[in-house]
């Protein structure tokens, strides 16, 4: 059954005063803009790029870190944190803001695309998602309202609704389904926010769905903001479709939203694709790419990765990057970085993902910059130039 407005809300003004996006700046030559997310707990300066916490903590980093190396806002996940340890334990604890000991912004996952990962331990209902938990195997249902109090419970700052992903490829059909189930959670998850929410107490995003069908993508942001959303995010993208077809899908959908809300790409995280994203009219991105490839020793670097465990760095005494400002390109060379990853030492994960965190958190800033100043283009072109030379 369709979800309908209660009577008496106006269409696209229902929102709450929660959350202030302010676009500053639009680059003259393509949809690229710097823009301000303003919340409770801090200013977000866009287009910007959220470390991922998935479980209450960024791999490796302390908050105190996180913050040094510029970190605005970071992202945790719904699915994860009420697994383990459980929502309503970390209300009773203070939010997850008090848990974790960090100060600003924290958006959440719904738990829709780990719970896509699930295939085979999970069950799409039309009331909800019925699945098996990856820890003990016990069994789990959340609908909509459940995935709105389990958020509310953590206090985030930045909601999303529930959304049926699904992957790539994918028949109409299905993908068609996904998108019905998608808008029906997104107005229950409306509702329910709407309905338990005081005024003017954080945000709500809805989330786009549709696979790579230009049909179902041009529908599903439609009806998102018919419906009306704090911001939205781009979803069911980067999970294995052509580039072509994930940028394709991004202005189609950029094209339709609001320009006076902020728009989050979903889990896409190489440089050269956030840049596109950017001029393409998109705010917001996360992936855990950064922070899991340098766990590996794979570093992201102003000339590209670096893989610091080959023997090629085994004598190298210069930094990961000597573009670098971070703390590790600082203070330590190639060489010991390679030494302690073949060593197995804990430091190397931590030095590694300090660079690479801030590598990208640098590279967003410089990309605000450029826009600020009229400079998106050429400021690109350079930086991809460098970027595709490979490490020296």
């Amino acid at each position: 059954m369709r979800w309908h407005r209660p009577a008496g809300n106006p269409r696209n003004n229902s929102t709450l005063n929660s959350m202030e996006f302010h676009v500053e700046k639009k680059d003259s030559r393509t949809d690229a803009r710097a823009g301000v997310v303003v919340t409770e707990r801090g200013r977000i300066e866009t287009p910007v790029f959220m470390p991922v916490g998935t479980q209450g903590t960024v791999k490796t980093l302390s908050p105190r870190e996180l913050v040094e190396i510029g970190a605005q806002v970071i992202l945790a996940n719904t699915y994860h944190l009420y697994l383990r340890p459980g929502h309503e334990l970390v209300r009773e604890l203070g939010g997850l803001h008090s848990f974790m000991s960090w100060p600003g912004p924290i958006l959440t996952d719904s738990g829709g695309f780990q719970v896509f990962s699930l295939s085979d331990l999970r069950v799409v209902r039309k009331e909800g998602v019925v699945f098996r938990s990856h820890l003990d195997g016990s069994e789990h249902f959340i609908s909509p309202e459940l995935a709105i109090e389990i958020q509310r419970a953590l206090d985030s700052d930045m909601v999303m609704v529930l959304d049926q992903c699904v992957g790539y490829p994918v028949d109409h059909p299905l993908a068609r389904q996904s998108v019905e189930n998608t808008l029906e959670w997104a107005g229950r998850c409306k509702s329910a926010w709407e309905s338990s929410d005081p005024p003017g107490a954080r945000a709500l995003f809805g989330i786009v769905q549709g696979s790579t069908y230009e049909d179902l993508r041009k529908r599903c942001t439609q009806e998102l903001v018919d419906i009306g959303f704090d911001g939205y995010a781009i979803g069911g993208l980067s999970v294995g479709e052509p580039k072509s077809a994930t940028f394709e899908m991004t202005a189609l959908s950029t094209g339709l939203l609001p320009e006076g809300r902020p728009r989050y790409l979903m889990g896409v995280g190489f440089p050269r694709d956030i840049i596109r994203a950017v001029s393409l009219g998109v705010d917001m991105f996360d992936c855990v790419m950064p922070t899991r490839n340098a766990r590996n020793g794979t570093l992201f670097t102003s000339r590209g990765k670096l893989v610091v465990k080959n023997v090629e760095f085994a004598k190298d005494l210069r930094p990961i990057d000597e573009d670098c400002d971070c703390y590790t390109c600082r203070n330590f060379s190639r060489a010991y970085l390679r030494h302690l990853f073949q060593a197995g030492e804990l430091l190397a994960p931590r030095l590694a993902t300090l660079h690479s965190l801030r590598f990208f958190l640098r590279m967003m800033a410089d990309m605000r910059r450029s826009i600020l100043h009229g400079q998106f283009s050429e400021w690109s072109a350079e930086f991809l130039a460098r970027y595709d030379a490979g490490p020296q």
